[in-house]
């Protein structure tokens, strides 16, 4: 992944070309890093997302997770590299802070 770039994607297909199984993996992967919200909904961290890109799941990870939760950051690049997974650089223009959890019901 190149220094400059402010995110890098998981893709559902490994490096010999076969799309990963099992079909939910990106929410899986994401699941790692999420929490229940006061409703008892899952709600995905704003460092790691699941998306699409070109048809194929992937999973977005914000590299501003390496300094919040370095275990976390590290287990996706280790997942990623295990499974044989492609793995891309994403965005070079940095997004939005991120944004903290506001309580269900509560004003923003």
């Amino acid at each position: 992944m190149p220094v400059e770039a402010n995110e890098f994607v998981i893709v559902g297909v490994t490096r010999d070309g076969r799309q990963f199984r099992p079909s939910d993996w990106a929410e899986r992967l994401c699941g790692v890093t999420s929490r229940l919200d006061v409703s008892n909904r899952m709600q995905y961290s704003p460092y790691v997302q699941p998306a699409m890109a070109d048809g194929m799941k992937c999973v977005v990870v914000d590299v501003r997770l390496k300094e919040t939760e370095p275990l976390a950051y590290r287990f996706l690049e280790n997942s990623a590299r295990d499974n044989e997974l492609v793995v891309r650089a994403g965005r070079r223009s940095p997004r939005a802070p991120a944004p903290e959890a506001i309580p269900a019901g509560a004003a923003p």
